[in-house]
């Protein structure tokens, strides 16, 4: 387990000589936040077990698929962590880290119907399974579930930021449904899309440890800046290591994005920085007329010619440098550690 040294001035040198440990076996990991976050999250899962199940026995079964399917459920973890560097002694964030979780599963189920995934965690996706009528249904349900914790917990506030949240996350996905097969699609675009799509949530669940704390605006502003910036830096690494892993890594099928003619950050870099055949190259690969596997073993050669995955992972430590300076009034201590390497290991995954 990684320590943080005394002083918030040393927290950015931290993450960068972290970086720098990699190769010798000190990669950052996510056992500070779950050893933290043990008991409680304890609690949450039993507040997932007990409303994910219905009278409908499809329902339990096709969800519990997704539920118990290996996820690291960070986005739950980050509420309970955050609750605990705020030394919150109550236990009204069990009922909305249960509900974060049920607005990313309910996502991933929609998500997989939409592109048309085979795989997720390494294993077949729930529309695979089950067909696309059923997962999209079982999405619905556990929308509805986390609204259901919501209202039981009686924040207005609490609602609106996670309600808000669900939405931007819809548009979010929307927003790179149109982009989809068009080239022309720029950086600021793309930084709109992952920023509604996946940040949008990182924030909110940080952020609504800091209303169940009863914290001042600039806390919570602080805690939604963390995750906002954590959830970019996640979704850029997400997008790089498309191209530069393999299936065991990523729990899906190498490649996914580049078929889907989806326009990620990496595409759009060395796109830009191509020369006049590469640039119809991914036209043509794009609009899916090019997507073979020698076809993207060729574009994965283009990214690394043109340094757009280096760059994108260099970007990807930007935004988790941000996410870290967020943290830096609070004090030191087990639970910032945790934050702060829950950052590190966001961006280790391409390591």
């Amino acid at each position: 387990m990684l320590a943080l040294s005394c002083g918030d001035r040393h927290i950015a040198e931290h993450m960068t000589a972290t970086i720098h440990r990699l190769h010798n076996g000190a990669a950052p990991s996510l056992e500070p936040m779950m050893s933290l976050v043990a008991d409680d999250m304890n609690a949450v899962n039993s507040v997932i077990l007990e409303r994910m199940q219905s009278k409908i026995p499809l329902i339990p079964e096709l969800a519990g698929h997704l539920i118990a399917g290996g996820g690291k459920r960070m986005r739950p973890m980050l509420t309970l962590a955050c609750a605990r560097l705020l030394d919150y002694p109550g236990t009204r964030h069990h009922k909305l880290a249960a509900a974060v979780e049920f607005i990313h599963t309910a996502t991933l189920l929609h998500d997989d119907v939409v592109d048309g995934s085979g795989m997720r965690r390494g294993r077949k996706t729930a529309n695979i399974i089950w067909g696309n009528s059923a997962s999209v249904l079982v999405g619905d349900f556990l929308f509805s579930r986390s609204f259901e914790l919501m209202v039981e917990d009686g924040s207005l506030k609490v609602l609106r930021i996670l309600s808000n949240a669900s939405a931007v996350i819809a548009e979010g996905e929307v927003n790179q449904l149109t982009a989809q097969r068009r080239i022309d699609t720029d950086e600021e675009h793309y930084l709109e899309i992952i920023g509604a799509k996946t940040a949008a949530l990182f924030a909110a669940a940080c952020r609504i440890a800091a209303v169940v704390a009863e914290c001042d605006e600039t806390q919570e502003q602080a805690f939604d800046t963390y995750g906002r910036n954590l959830g970019i830096a996640f979704q850029l690494v997400d997008d790089a290591i498309d191209y530069a892993s393999d299936q065991k890594t990523m729990g899906k099928d190498a490649g996914d994005d580049f078929r889907d003619g989806k326009v990620t950050l990496p595409v759009i870099l060395a796109f830009a920085r191509g020369d006049d055949e590469e640039k119809q190259f991914w036209r043509q690969a794009i609009a899916g007329h090019r997507t073979s596997d020698e076809d993207l073993a060729h574009a994965t050669s283009l990214l690394e010619k043109s340094g757009a995955i280096a760059d994108t992972l260099a970007r990807a430590r930007h935004y988790g440098q941000r996410a870290i300076d967020a943290l830096g009034s609070f004090a030191g201590g087990q639970a910032k550690a945790a934050l702060v390497e829950a950052v590190e290991f966001a961006i280790a995954r391409a390591f």
